[in-house]
């Protein structure tokens, strides 16, 4: 357990270290940190151990401006690089992330072709899924485990300590996370999640969220987001 949460806390370089300590001391993250050297033994678990905290690495605590919140991580072998949606370079585009390309170019004529999103975190856009590992070939395995607990309160720090950040909260399961966040310091963007099921029967294309989250930004004085960027 010791061993795992070392490399865990280790993994981090930045200011998120100082702001995640408590959390991963507290019960529960014992708890996940039990199971989680239990599966890493037995198991095949994506993202690798040096990727689970691949988010906070990216985008630091006093850089993050965007949020853009998913669920766990792709459990197929090599996608899940520990950025929500995001792929390495050499991977198809998942359904979910072509329909997010998709009303990226509708709402800002962008296209992008490489999945690999490294370039958002890179400029502030925390990729955090609510769940941060998953089991090969089994979706939501590692759920209520206590990564829940954990997101909550990453999320609960940034609403309470930091001011004029963009929660995309795509989804009912996202959207859950909305009483975290105060929207009197923050700017919640809520829609139906970008997979296929649920983006084709409304709710998602014509949203608008990309040219929303720049507008937002730009208006309290910080630099939009070059969704471009590769």
């Amino acid at each position: 357990m010791c061993n795992l949460k070392v490399k865990l806390a280790d993994s981090l370089n930045n200011d998120w270290k100082k702001v995640l300590n408590s959390s991963i001391s507290s019960p529960y993250f014992n708890h996940l940190s039990r199971f989680l050297e239990s599966e890493f033994d037995q198991k095949e678990i994506f993202p690798p151990m040096d990727a689970v905290f691949a988010a906070f690495q990216h985008c630091s605590f006093l850089d993050t401006k965007v949020v853009i919140l998913g669920q766990d991580p792709y459990h197929g072998l090599g996608q899940a690089q520990g950025l929500s949606f995001s792929v390495p370079s050499a991977f198809p585009l998942p359904p979910s992330l072509r329909n997010i390309y998709k009303e990226l170019y509708d709402d800002m004529k962008v296209i992008r072709f490489d999945g690999d999103l490294s370039s958002w975190a890179n400029q502030g856009v925390l990729l955090l899924n609510t769940v941060l590992t998953v089991r090969s070939g089994e979706p939501n395995s590692h759920a209520k485990q206590g990564w829940e607990e954990f997101t909550q309160e990453v999320i609960g720090t940034l609403s309470k300590e930091k001011q004029n950040i963009v929660f995309v909260l795509w989804g009912a399961h996202a959207q859950k996370l909305s009483k975290f966040i105060d929207p009197q310091r923050h700017f919640i963007i809520e829609a139906a999640h970008p997979s296929p099921l649920s983006a084709n029967r409304g709710g998602f294309f014509g949203t608008k969220p990309f040219s929303k989250i720049n507008e937002y930004l730009f208006a309290s004085g910080q630099e939009g987001i070059d969704w471009g960027r590769d």
